[in-house]
């Protein structure tokens, strides 16, 4: 395994993670009901705890793909 299976590695990770930010702000956005009604079938709660617990994990997501995807591509993209 060499730098460039990494950054290749790295890339593809990069591209699904944004894909899936992407989708998951578009639902958000889009059809907020729907999305709650969905969720709180399975985790009763209230909208607006809903909403306060959707956009943490959205920043959680975002933090950790920065971290864990981003910044090592750069860094591979930098050095490679």
């Amino acid at each position: 395994m060499d730098i460039q299976f990494w950054t290749e590695f790295l890339l593809w990770c990069t591209i699904i993670n944004v894909g899936l930010l992407i989708f998951i702000a578009f639902w958000q956005m889009v059809a907020p009901g729907m999305l709650f009604k969905t969720q709180s079938f399975f985790f009763p709660m209230e909208r607006e705890k809903f909403t306060y617990v959707f956009y943490l994990f959205l920043g959680i997501y975002k933090a950790l793909f920065l971290v864990f995807n981003l910044v090592p591509l750069i860094v591979l993209l930098i050095i490679g």
